[in-house]
């Protein structure tokens, strides 16, 4: 069950609001339900995109993030539920609504023996650009992509950072009201990944919607507003200020000159939701209801050189309630976790 937390000021609210599906947002979907055989990769998924908005789906591999993602872009048709693209139903949506959309796969999808220019001008004439636009709109890109002194090179013979900016560029050759990117990061290295981040706050400062799939907690975090995401279900949604804020489960930093033999002791802990090395000291996620049954345990080890409480960060939120969700589900606390 989605446990909505908050949506940040100023943007729209949640698809699980009083509020029609689809209703004020440039991209929503409701009870969503996509199956592959046996597996269930979505379960009754809702969700919204508001105008200039930036909106995370976060969780680990595997989690139906992609599934999710072809799904609201109109590439894969849905078991149940539905999804919108400004008000209305993606299901055989004619040009000018899938034209509202801008799609950026996480796999290599640019023809890699085409030049930067060369695919541009491919995806030109594919959205049927005509020509005064495109040479205005590429310029554009070219220039905010920092890619202008390199159009004559082979898509296959850039780097990963510069590849994703050429595909990003692709993607919004037709200025689409809403831009849906999966993973756009895997793969780039720091300057390139800070300066994709930067255009993406500039494309919504301008009023596009975004939403981004990513593993990465420090991305989630600069999102408005997420929505966490395990075995195809929402978890919770909010801003992830406010998800920190209002988290119920405790955060413990334990320090040891025996790591080992600590977290072989937590390893039995009932209440024990997660635990992260760091360095010595190990990062501890404990379940509300068990907080004081933990500190008295704490209390008499000693194995321990220090114990402090702490303020929670993203992902002990997001590794809480993944061990949360597989608990009440019958599973085992989960090992997966999401990339740092």
């Amino acid at each position: 069950m989605t446990v909505a937390i908050a949506s940040h000021e100023g943007t729209a609210q949640s698809a699980s609001s009083d509020r029609l599906p689809g209703e004020g947002a440039v991209l929503a979907a409701q009870s969503l339900t996509r199956r592959f055989g046996e597996v269930l990769a979505v379960d009754a998924l809702s969700l919204s995109v508001g105008e200039g908005e930036l909106y995370g789906l976060v969780g680990p591999d595997g989690a139906g993030k992609t599934t999710t993602i072809r799904l609201l872009a109109g590439l894969m048709e849905p078991d149940d539920g539905e999804a919108f693209v400004l008000g209305q139903s993606n299901r055989n949506a004619d040009v000018e609504l899938r034209e509202a959309i801008g799609y950026m796969p996480q796999q290599y999808s640019l023809y890699g023996d085409l030049s930067i220019n060369e695919n541009l001008r491919f995806f030109g004439r594919l959205f049927g650009l005509k020509r005064g636009d495109f040479d205005a709109r590429s310029k554009r890109l070219l220039r905010i992509t920092r890619l202008e002194r390199f159009g004559d090179r082979r898509a296959d013979a850039l780097s990963g950072g510069m590849y994703k900016k050429l595909a990003l560029a692709c993607a919004l050759l037709h200025q689409p009201k809403a831009l849906i990117l999966d993973e756009p990061t895997n793969g780039v290295d720091p300057v390139s990944r800070r300066e994709l981040w930067d255009l993406l706050y500039e494309f919504v400062a301008d009023g596009m919607a975004v939403l981004l799939a990513t593993p990465y907690m420090d991305e989630a975090e600069r999102c408005h507003r997420v929505g966490l995401i395990h075995h195809g279900a929402l978890l919770a949604e909010g801003s992830p200020r406010a998800m920190t804020e209002n988290a119920t489960q405790q955060t413990y930093v334990l320090g040891s000159d025996q790591r080992g033999e600590l977290e072989a002791a937590l390893d039995l802990r009932s209440e024990v939701l997660s635990l992260t090395p760091h360095g010595a000291s190990v990062r501890v996620v404990v379940h509300a209801d068990g907080a004081d049954r933990f500190n008295s345990w704490a209390g008499t080890l000693d194995l321990l050189s220090s114990f402090e409480q702490v303020r929670p960060d993203f992902e002990d939120v997001f590794l809480g309630l993944l061990a949360e969700d597989q608990l009440n589900n019958n599973g085992d606390v989960a090992s997966e976790s999401p990339a740092a």
